[in-house]
């Protein structure tokens, strides 16, 4: 019986092999040569461990898988493919072509049973550790003794190249201290990198690295070795207070003539080389050959899968029955459903109090949801302090005993921190959050541009917007980080004006599918009448008409953030001075620009050529808006230190040249 079991791990493993070859191949582009090593150890973990539907492939409880080191995607194809996924051969001979489902690198919302979108080394590691805290935050909030109803493990194949990334440095540290035991990552060790072998520029000892950080290390020295994988991942699966790597000597290229070399990393092995594969591994020479037995095998998945999840829908109907409060609680999280009454907990701040900045109105929402969107949770890269974004009396998320709190401490990690909001995102149940201040955006910038990609309900809170941070000086003053947040597709950014906006910021940012950004003033700023002007309804279109001309118009005058309030006095001074001003206030571009054509005409009439954009950030992309008779007060050089005040107004952003420009723009 082991010799045909063995039999047949061997015929499955070298039909995953072939089948990433023809691919590549077919494609004429692609990577075969981490698919022909690592076979072996992602077949060994789908078929033996893996716990996963593929008619169901968003049930809640399944195991995560990611790819990691996504050049290798026909790997994964291979084996959605065989184990029963909606991805057909068809699909596969389609590998990096237009409006195939395998694209070149997998790619989340596209093909069905893909995770994650990766490609940029580092980023699956990270958003794997996202998801396995969002496992162990939910299964501490939500399990009872007998009653299981979240349990599963994240696994990932990682590379040479993922842990040379310094996100996947950061997010391995904070894994290991959060204790996240029911994370297991398999390491294709196999010594080259593209430029040739590791010990060019990755000679450390990445084992000792990673027990220093607090993970287990399982090594298997052969790569074909079935007997050893299923040993370090049993071993793996029975430690529960440590993340674990399992490194496993492979060979990129395996059996073909490019084995161990570069060579075998980013190219087709070419017709010559994809028959002596061929005839390495005793296969065939037609393409996308699967041997019946082998299909017949893998898929059996299907039923696996399916037993799996009908006794876990037996587990979540007795425990809605036992506790139909979390229960239901917990069925509108998976939904991504919000609570009845969650806009009513929004905080309306009243104009007669003193003068708040938006980080601290945001607090204030962050604390007032929170007691009514209970999936709520996040944290700052060490600077919840002055983010304002703990979720008071909520505990943390620790990785010594059950603590699973809603507030999460990333420490001085931007970038695992955004990497891993969207993997709390892509796992689902969770509405997650990561603060930093603004200019450290830049740290974030791969995983924000991820969360445009996928689409995950990520949110980013940034704090300091602008030249107000003030003494701190131009490495701590953000210049162009809007327009280039503004640019990049499918991502929201959102700069309120005053807490009123914030809290309609929070609003916008809950009810979008897609990822936003909030940024937020350091210094204080007034706070604007819900009674006198249509805040809510206005935030939610992106933008609107804040305080109308009371002569006839003449000038318009568009401000976001703190620069709305010197709008409005600009405003008052021209209009005593006899000219019609309109201040519009534009928190978010994308939003407004989604807005019908009367919308947007009726907010900036088109006849209205005199416009005067203020914003305390760069003025490219403000053309969108002011046209070729308009002009902006913004900042195209770095800044300053000295008191926050004080700089803005050396850079133009006071009274006297806001009214100036505009004069100039009337002749």
């Amino acid at each position: 019986m082991a010799d045909i079991q063995g039999d047949m791990d061997k015929l499955c493993v070298n039909t995953i092999r072939m089948l990433a070859v023809d691919m590549v191949e077919a494609a004429n582009s692609g990577h075969p040569g981490m698919p022909l090593g690592a076979a072996t150890m992602a077949y060994v973990l789908w078929e033996r461990y893996l716990k996963h539907n593929p008619a169901n492939p968003r049930w809640a409880d399944r195991d995560r898988f990611i790819l990691s080191a996504g050049h290798g995607s026909a790997l994964l194809y291979a084996l959605l493919h065989l184990t029963g996924y909606d991805l057909t051969l068809n699909d596969l001979k389609a590998f990096r072509q237009w409006e195939s489902k395998t694209a070149g690198h997998p790619e989340y919302g596209l093909c069905p049973g893909v995770e994650a979108t990766t490609g940029p080394l580092g980023q699956g590691f990270a958003m794997g550790v996202g998801m396995a805290a969002a496992e162990k935050h939910l299964a501490g909030r939500l399990n009872r003794p007998g009653q299981t109803i979240v349990d599963h493990y994240t696994y990932a194949i990682v590379s040479d190249g993922d842990l040379m990334e310094g996100v996947a440095s950061e997010a391995a540290s904070l894994a290991a201290t959060l204790g996240l035991g029911k994370l297991i990552y398999l390491y294709d060790d196999n010594k080259i990198s593209i430029e040739g072998g590791t010990d060019l520029a990755f000679t450390e000892d990445v084992g000792g690295r990673f027990e220093a950080y607090g993970w287990q290390v399982l090594r298997v020295d052969q790569g074909d070795d079935v007997e050893a994988i299923m040993t370090a991942i049993d071993a793996a699966r029975a430690e529960t207070a440590r993340p674990s790597l399992v490194m496993v000597r492979t060979h990129i290229g395996c059996g073909s003539p490019k084995q161990d070399s570069a060579s075998a990393h980013g190219e087709p092995l070419g017709a010559e080389a994809a028959q002596a594969t061929r005839a390495c591994f005793g296969w065939p020479s037609d393409p996308f050959h699967i041997p019946p037995e082998v299909l017949s095998h893998l898929r059996q998945a299907r039923e696996r899968g399916r037993q799996a999840e009908d006794q876990w829908q037996q587990t979540l109907a007795a425990y809605m029955q036992a506790h139909p409060e979390d229960g239901r609680q917990y069925a509108a999280w998976l939904k991504g459903q919000l609570p009845p009454g969650w806009r009513e907990a929004l905080p309306v701040f009243d104009p007669a109090d003193k003068p708040v900045a938006t980080r601290v109105a945001s607090g204030q929402v962050i604390n007032a949801l929170a007691p009514v969107v209970g999936n709520l949770l996040g944290g700052s890269a060490d600077l919840a302090p002055s983010t304002k974004t703990v979720i008071k009396g909520s505990g943390d998320l620790r990785g010594k005993g059950a603590d699973c709190g809603r507030n999460v401490h990333f420490g001085v990690r931007e970038h695992a921190m955004g990497a891993m909001v969207n993997g709390m995102a892509l796992h689902g149940g969770l509405i997650p959050y990561g603060a930093t201040f603004f200019v450290f955006s830049d740290f974030m910038r791969p995983a924000l541009r991820l969360a445009a990609l996928m689409q995950t309900k990520s949110i980013f809170v940034f704090t300091h917007d602008s030249l107000g941070v003030g003494e701190d000086g131009p490495t701590h003053q953000p210049v162009e980080h809007l327009m280039a947040l503004r640019v990049m597709p499918g991502f929201r950014v959102v700069r309120p004006a005053d807490a009123n906006e914030t809290a309609q910021a929070w609003a916008l940012a809950l009810t979008s599918d897609g990822p936003t950004a909030l940024v937020l003033s350091r210094q204080n700023l007034p706070i604007l009448d819900p009674r006198a002007y249509p805040i809510a309804s206005g935030v939610a279109a992106g933008g609107y008409v804040l305080s109308e001309e009371s002569k006839a118009l003449k000038l318009i005058l568009i401000a976001t953030g703190a620069e709305v309030h010197l709008a409005l006095a600009a405003q008052k001074a021209l209009q005593d001075q006899g000219l019609g001003a309109r201040v519009v206030s534009l928190p978010c571009w994308e939003v407004f620009a989604q807005q019908p054509r009367e919308y947007r005409d009726k907010v900036l009439p088109p006849a209205c050529k005199a416009r005067l954009a203020i914003e305390a950030g760069a003025s490219l992309g403000w053309e969108r808006w002011v046209g070729d008779g308009g002009a902006v007060v913004g900042v195209d050089r770095f800044g300053a230190s000295a008191p926050g005040g004080k700089v803005l107004a050396n850079y133009g952003f006071n009274l006297d040249n806001v009214v100036a420009r505009a004069q100039a723009l009337l002749g």
